[in-house]
C-alpha cells in the first residue's frame, strides 16, 4: 500500500527513483513473502512467550475403544501452546497492507474472509482450553458462521465484484465454472453460485483443519498449496496469458499473487517454530483461517475444482473421516484404525516425521500435477 500512497501523492519522484520497480507484481509479491517471513521470525517468539504465559496449551483429546479403556495418540503433544495462527494471520496481513494495492476489493474480500475465520478459530481456540477438553464452539455453530462467509463472498462475486472475461469465449460472467480438460465447457450456475462458493470454502476451511494433526504437516501442505495458485494468479491476471492457456481472464487476480506470497512466507515463518517438534501450533485460529482464504483465492481466479487436484493431500485427509463415518455406521467397524489418515499411519507404529516426509512428497507430486494440467484442454 505504501508504494500506491506515494505514488498518488508524489508521481514524478516515484517514476523517476527505484521507487517505481514496486510497479512490478513479482517485486511486490517478493517483498511480501520476505516481510511475512522476517515479521514471523522477529515477532514470533515474543507472540510465543505471550500465548504461553497465557496458558494457552493445547488439549489432547481421548478416544474411547470400549466402555471402560480410553487412549491418546499423542500425550507428548499436550500442554504445547496453541493459538499460533495469531503469529500467520499477522504476519500475512502486515505484508499484505504494506504491499497489495489498496484498489484492489478482491484483496479485501480476501482479507475479511481471513480475519472472520480467523476470529471463528480464535474462539474456538480460546473455550477448548478454558475448558481445559477438546470441545470448543459447537460444530453447528461452526459450520453457520463459514457458510456465511461463503455467502458474502458469493454474494459480492454475483452483485458487485469486478466480471471475470473469458478470453476465447464471448461470456462476461463471474457465475460460470470453468471445468478442468475441458475447453468449451463452462455450466453457468446463476445464483447458485452462492452456495457453490459457500460449499468450497467450507470444504477447504475444515479439510485444513482436519490435516492439522502432526508437526509442520498442515502448514507445509498450505505452502505447497499455496505455491501453483500464486502462479495461477499471475497467469489468468494477463490476457496474453489467459488467451494461450484458454482459462478466465481476472484482472484482479494479480494482487491475489501478492496475498499468496504473504501467505508463503508466513507460512514458512510459522515453519520455524511448528516443525518436529513443534513449539507452538496453529489451532483452529490458523487452520480455519488459512483453509478459507486457499479456497476463497482458488475461487476468485476460477480454478477451485483444481482444488481436488492441488489440494489432494487436504481432499485424501478429509475423505478418509466421510469414510470412517460412513463405514462406522453401516457396519459397526472401522474402515480405518483412526481417522484423520495420517492417524492411521500412527497407530500402525510409523514414526511422526515419515509420515509428514511422505504426505509432503505426495501434497508436492499432487500440486505439480494441477499445475501442469492448466493448458490439458
Amino acid at each position: 500500500m505504501f508504494y500506491f500512497v506515494l505514488k498518488s501523492l508524489f508521481p514524478v519522484l516515484v517514476r523517476h527513483s527505484p521507487l517505481h520497480l514496486f510497479n512490478y507484481t513479482t517485486v511486490r509479491a517478493a517483498c511480501a513473502l520476505f516481510f511475512a517471513f522476517g515479521f514471523s521470525l522477529v515477532f514470533g517468539p515474543a507472540c510465543l512467550r505471550w500465548l504461553a504465559s497465557l496458558r494457552m496449551g493445547q488439549q489432547v483429546r481421548n478416544f474411547r475403544t470400549s466402555e471402560t479403556q480410553q487412549f491418546n495418540i499423542h500425550p507428548e503433544k499436550a500442554g504445547t501452546t496453541t493459538m499460533g495462527g495469531i503469529l500467520i494471520v499477522a504476519s500475512t496481513l502486515s505484508a499484505v497492507i504494506l504491499f497489495c494495492d489498496p484498489a484492489s476489493s478482491y484483496v479485501w474480500a480476501v482479507a475479511a474472509v481471513m480475519l472472520v475465520t480467523g476470529a471463528l478459530g480464535f474462539v474456538d481456540d480460546l473455550l477448548k482450553v478454558r475448558r481445559q477438553n477438546h470441545k470448543g464452539v459447537s460444530a453447528i455453530h461452526k459450520l453457520a458462521v463459514q457458510i456465511a462467509v461463503g455467502v458474502g463472498l458469493g454474494a459480492f462475486l454475483v452483485w458487485t465484484g469486478p466480471y471475470t472475461t473469458y478470453a476465447h469465449k464471448t461470456i462476461t460472467s463471474n457465475t460460470h465454472l470453468l471445468i478442468p480438460f475441458f475447453k468449451n465447457l463452462y455450466p453457468d450456475l446463476g445464483l447458485f453460485f452462492i452456495a457453490w462458493v459457500a460449499f468450497v470454502l467450507c470444504a477447504t476451511s475444515n479439510a485444513v483443519n482436519l490435516t492439522d494433526g502432526l508437526d509442520g504437516l498442515a502448514i507445509g501442505a498450505t505452502i505447497v498449496v499455496c505455491l501453483p495458485y500464486m502462479v495461477i494468479a499471475y497467469l489468468v491476471s494477463r490476457f496474453d496469458y489467459a488467451a494461450f492457456l484458454l482459462v478466465p481472464h481476472v484482472p484482479q487476480a494479480r494482487e491475489l499473487s501478492v496475498f499468496l506470497a504473504a501467505i508463503l512466507g508466513a507460512g514458512m515463518g510459522f515453519l520455524w517454530f511448528n516443525a518436529h517438534p513443534a513449539q507452538v501450533f496453529m489451532g483452529d485460529t490458523g487452520s480455519l483461517s488459512l483453509g478459507a482464504v486457499v479456497g476463497s483465492i482458488a475461487i476468485l481466479c476460477k480454478h477451485e475444482m483444481l482444488l481436488v487436484l492441488i489440494g489432494g493431500i487436504f481432499v485424501i485427509e478429509a475423505l478418509s473421516v466421510v469414510v470412517q463415518v460412513a463405514y462406522f455406521k453401516r457396519t459397526g467397524k472401522r474402515f480405518f484404525l483412526m481417522s484423520p489418515l495420517h492417524n492411521h499411519f500412527l497407530k500402525k507404529g510409523m514414526k511422526e516425521q515419515k509420515i509428514i516426509a511422505r504426505f509432503l512428497i505426495i501434497a508436492v507430486l499432487l500440486a505439480l500435477v494441477g499445475l501442469s494440467s492448466l493448458k490439458l484442454r
